[in-house]
């Protein structure tokens, strides 16, 4: 039996002072001073034990950002000297989509390697806009063998990339006639590159994303221009993002790779054939925005037989380029239908960038009918990155990510795609699911908000719209 595919995680606490959702207001002076078992010594999560010794190498004194809302010492404290409040700082970080819960949540995921709890539960609205409007289906949750995580049975989490034969046909023999191409394989749904917005341009930031693909098995885009120092060592995991006039200065580099990728344009079909003719085994991506024409885009691109098409999203994950865009949920779901009525879904994978802030949207991305994700915010905030924006305006980082080691911020990020991969295993447990592909465009594995209020409300209280 092959080995079960894991990615080991060790805890990294953050270089700087995190910004956490909590404050402490302690009325100390009302201490008792004599309780045989302080509050202090049974939190769970030992948040208090971090805040000492943090206070003892004069560090600040509030290290609460791990604090998973139990509210047990507010509870049980026999003074009641207690209270949380929150952190104002907490307030002004990220924006209306990469809100503060995701970007606090991130870091925690990157610093443990563990999932996200939340002791007081979840007290915020039950729907919202994109996926905030998709529920996943649950009905198996209730089976204790159907557990990916612990061992009990395995659970795929790998993909394709590589384009699939739609027939075989063999020899009088029995022997397969059909040409069948090299597979290339992703051990999860989750690629990576880096922000084109945000991030210092520096090769450190590059070191700890390649290096952490490496570690994973998982491929990273990147210009060629970028692969420098260090970096020419990891080529084996790296996806060489092409210019379509360029692409014949890096011939040596693609002899390396496993696979390349290069922008929808004038003269892509020469290109995909000149590249075919070097190298029958090497996987094409052809990468293209999200527009309103991604779904004659990509049944352009089956038919002529690329292996996969990336279509880049907004920051926030929308449509580009378009006066009403649509979120991913949709976009997706159109170009995954438009292949399906064409009869070429089978033909092409499909990748989609930009929004994808949590292990949750990687799973509603694949059931609105993605094959992966490639992922660029969520690294930088793997390496303590603000999303402030500073860099953009040609500021000093917050993050201070250029002083960030290699090695730590492979680890990091190691710890979050463990995270994610361990909550993308419980997903496809909870829904009876064996490998990630089978989720693949199932939306009857979803609900669906306006479905739900058109079945089962509106007859009685009108439609309504998401907020």
């Amino acid at each position: 039996m092959p080995k079960k595919y894991h990615i080991s995680t060790k805890p990294a606490p953050p270089r700087l002072y995190p910004v956490g959702r909590y404050a402490t207001v302690e009325f100390r002076e009302d201490c008792a001073g004599s309780c045989r078992e302080c509050v202090k010594k049974k939190c769970v999560y030992n948040i208090f034990a971090d805040n000492y010794l943090h206070m003892s190498q004069m560090d600040e004194p509030e290290y609460l950002y791990t604090c998973n809302s139990c509210f047990r010492c507010v509870q049980e404290c026999t003074k009641g000297i207690f209270s949380r409040v929150i952190n104002p700082e907490y307030r002004t970080l990220g924006d209306d989509y990469w809100t503060p819960a995701i970007i606090s949540r991130t870091w925690y995921q990157a610093h443990t390697g563990s999932i996200p709890v939340s002791g007081a539960g979840y007290r915020g609205p039950f729907v919202g806009e994109g996926f905030d409007s998709i529920w996943t289906d649950m009905s198996e949750i209730v089976r204790p063998t159907r557990d990916g995580i612990h061992g009990r049975e395995y659970i795929n989490t790998m993909i394709e990339l590589t384009r699939r034969p739609q027939g075989l046909r063999f020899n009088k023999d029995g022997s397969l006639k059909t040409e069948v191409p090299k597979i290339l394989e992703t051990p999860f749904p989750m690629l990576f590159q880096l922000h084109d917005q945000y991030g210092i341009e520096d090769e450190c930031v590059r070191l700890s994303i390649a290096k952490a693909a490496h570690a994973t098995g998982q491929l990273m885009f990147i210009k060629p221009s970028e692969i420098t120092g260090e970096l020419k060592n990891l080529v084996s995991c790296m996806v060489p993002s092409l210019e379509l006039a360029t692409w014949e200065k890096h011939k040596d580099l693609l002899a390396t790779c496993k696979m390349v990728q290069i922008p929808y344009g004038p003269g892509l079909n020469e290109v995909v054939i000149a590249l075919r003719a070097m190298n029958k085994d090497l996987a094409i991506s052809v990468k293209t925005p999200l527009d309103d024409k991604a779904p004659l885009i990509a049944i352009e691109m089956a038919d002529l037989g690329v292996d996969t098409v990336h279509f880049a999203a907004s920051h926030q994950g929308k449509e580009v380029n378009v006066d009403n865009p649509k979120f991913l949920r949709d976009a997706i779901h159109a170009v995954h239908l438009a292949l399906v009525d064409h009869g070429a879904r089978l033909k092409v994978n499909l990748l989609f960038s930009g929004g994808i802030a949590m292990a949750e949207h990687v799973v509603k991305s694949i059931i609105c009918g993605a094959d992966g994700v490639v992922i660029d915010a969520s690294l930088l905030l793997a390496l303590e990155c603000r999303l402030c924006g500073r860099c953009m305006d040609g500021l000093s980082c917050n993050g201070k990510l250029e002083e960030v080691d290699p090695e730590f911020g492979m680890t990091r990020i190691k710890n979050l795609m463990a995270a994610w991969r361990n909550q993308i295993l419980e997903m496809l447990g909870a829904m009876g699911l064996r490998e990630v592909r089978r989720l693949r465009g199932e939306v009857g594995r979803s609900m669906w908000f306006e479905n739900l209020e058109k079945e089962n409300f509106a007859p009685i209280f009108g439609e309504r719209k998401v907020p």
